[in-house]
């Protein structure tokens, strides 16, 4: 006899109090395995397990399945959105963490490992990541809308289950990764590809290298590796970093999943028993589900998700209202919800994230965030077992209280081993790697035209001799206090003259100094100045010349080669000083290829893509302020 199953079940009081008391029990044992609470690890976990299992009793024998899935759909359906949206916002960067897990030594040394395949590798679907990225953030906005309204359950609880796994087995690889550890990995080189060569030569000698095969075409190699751990899974993008001050770490990322995956579970188990939303259950659940958007609106300090996730679900519900008898179903909720947010990443493709959290975003101080790293505290500690307790004490190798203790003259205790203790945690600044610069060999006339590298030349002379050697017939310089007799005898060489020399240890030159304490600064950013946007090129030209008008410097930061940027020059016409730093930095300059800074006092105060350049005069009335 089937009997009916409602929210409430036999209890609606009995069953909120379980579905209360499991939540509780869940948070008590991500708690008990936090490292900020392993004194009382097990206290906590044993408690919260058993807080589970009785409430996962109670809510069977009451009958609350379906409120407990109910409360998980909520939950579970308000984090998809959020975390699909913050992923939205910038796929270009989820795109750059995904291409992190597809090299060779990333993920698929778990495949290489688990399946003994060194032949394996995920690197072909790094040309695909960008695609992939837009897939994800989709594919988690959409799930998490149909959960809230109750569209296609069954399916949705297999499509979460599945996503959920996933995400969590990526979680749990971050998490255990061991840069320590070797894999076997295979690669294969062509016979006219000098690193075949090399590869050959290094097989009699390295152990760690094996020739598989060989042919006069490919040579095939297995070579023992440490994989690339990454060390942060992105889940958030930069959101968490740019507004709480730091990322999940891989631990409270793959327990996050957990969380998930235990909460997608209830969905998977009573799939059967839910049945499609009623209009107060619309009303509820929404709205619920925008309580918790707006709970991570407040801690990502961005409160466009509220509205976002206003839009996508009154969208969907309006479209199963409305949609007649082609879109008015689930099929056209997802219609809707695809449309919407396609709309919102084809902007943020077009021009920039719609919310900055990168260190270089309108308004950051860089000199501040160059600076506000913390260096780490550590501390070695004895660890001291006792052989017939098994009970473990550990002392500072110079504190009072391990003299004092005398532990090792008692016959009960033995030295175990000397661990570090981490005081403080280390830092690293929000930037460490903005350090753009010319070669010393490569400078030319744009960037001699600049006052500062002028100044830096003129400060780095020295006093030389120019020497004539009178067997090669050739000329040398050689500062003053480097000339001696006998290093250079009077029979070989003639002294010609005096002259000016750049110091020998002058390699290249950086401006980051110069970006710091510059009143006013323009900087155009390239990741790459061939596959940039070059369509307004002329209104870049325009700006450079109104700045050297107003005495403001305006320069070029790239990742190209000279040949390149001379290339660039010669195409365009448009000669400006360019200095170079390194792909990832310019990636987290801006994710517009090119984009132009205004840094005034080393404070970001505009950022302008390609596609939305201001004209000089616009920028003259509202951002530099000049009369």
């Amino acid at each position: 006899m089937n009997q009916l199953v409602t929210f409430q079940g036999r209890s609606f009081l009995f069953n909120a109090l379980f579905v209360l008391l499991n939540l509780v029990g869940l948070t008590l044992v991500v708690m008990g395995f936090h490292k900020n609470f392993e004194e009382f690890k097990w206290v906590l976990a044993a408690s919260g397990a058993a807080l589970i299992v009785l409430t996962t009793a109670g809510l069977l024998i009451f009958r609350g399945r379906i409120m407990m899935a109910g409360v998980a759909r909520v939950l579970v359906g308000g984090l998809c959105i959020v975390s699909g949206l913050i992923k939205a916002n910038d796929p270009v960067g989820f795109g750059y963490k995904l291409e992190e897990y597809f090299e060779d030594g990333a993920l698929a040394y778990r495949i290489k490992e688990l399946f003994g395949a060194p032949g394996f590798s995920l690197e072909f679907l790094m040309d695909y990541a960008l695609p992939l990225s837009i897939i994800i953030c989709l594919a988690e906005i959409i799930f998490g809308v149909l959960l809230i309204i109750g569209g296609k359950i069954k399916l949705m609880s297999y499509l979460v289950m599945v996503m959920m796994l996933f995400f969590t087995f990526l979680t749990w690889h971050t998490a255990n990764c061991d840069p320590d550890v070797k894999f076997v990995d295979r690669d294969t080189y062509k016979m006219s590809d000098h690193i075949a060569l090399l590869k050959i030569e290094e097989a009699k000698t390295n152990k760690a290298l094996k020739i598989v095969s060989r042919t006069s075409d490919y040579l095939v190699v297995d070579e023992k590796k440490a994989p690339q751990c990454v060390a942060d899974c992105g889940c958030f993008g930069d959101a968490m970093k740019g507004s709480v001050g730091r990322s999940l770490t891989p631990h409270e990322s793959l327990w996050k999943d957990l969380i998930l995956v235990y909460l997608s579970i209830w969905i998977f188990f009573a799939q059967w028993i839910i049945k499609p939303n009623t209009t107060k259950q619309n009303l509820v659940f929404g709205t619920s589900a925008l309580l918790i958007i707006s709970f991570f609106s407040w801690v990502f300090g961005w409160y466009f998700p509220i509205l976002f996730g206003l839009s996508v679900i009154v969208g969907a519900l309006w479209i199963v209202r409305a949609g007649g008898k082609i879109f008015g179903n689930y099929g056209g909720a997802t219609l809707v919800v695809t449309i919407i947010s396609m709309l919102f990443i084809t902007y943020v493709l077009m021009y920039d994230p719609l919310k900055d959290y990168r260190p270089y975003a309108v308004g950051s101080n860089l000199m501040e965030k160059m600076h506000d790293g913390i260096e780490g505290k550590y501390e070695s500690m004895l660890v001291y077992k006792n052989k017939k307790t098994g009970a473990i004490r550990e002392y500072s190798a110079s504190s009072k209280a391990y003299m004092n203790s005398k532990i090792w003259e008692n016959k009960d205790w033995v030295y175990k081993s000397m661990v570090q203790k981490t005081i403080v945690e280390t830092k690293i600044p929000s930037i460490a790697d903005f350090e753009p610069y010319i070669d010393i060999t490569e400078v030319g006339p744009d960037e001699l035209s600049m006052g500062y590298i002028q100044a830096l030349f003129q400060s780095s002379k020295i006093k030389a001799l120019r020497l004539q050697d009178i067997t090669y017939h050739s000329t040398l310089d050689i500062p003053i206090e480097e000339y001696n007799l006998i290093d250079y005898p009077a029979e070989s060489y003639k002294v010609e003259d005096t002259v000016e020399m750049m110091k020998q240890d002058l390699t290249d030159i950086g401006i980051k100094d110069l970006i710091l304490t510059s009143k006013q600064i323009f900087i155009l950013s390239s990741r790459n100045i061939k596959d940039a946007n070059w369509n307004e090129i002329e209104r870049l030209k325009e700006i450079n010349q109104a700045c050297k008008k107003n005495n403001i410097p305006f320069v070029m930061i790239c990742t190209s080669n000279r040949k390149d940027i001379d290339a660039f020059r010669k195409k365009y016409n448009f000669h400006i000083p360019v200095f170079v730093n390194d792909e990832k930095t310019l990636q987290a300059v801006s994710r517009s290829n090119p984009a132009l800074l205004v840094i005034e006092k080393a404070v970001v105060k505009g950022k302008y893509p390609h596609r939305a350049l201001p004209t000089f005069d616009w920028l003259k009335n509202n951002i530099l302020q000049i009369k």
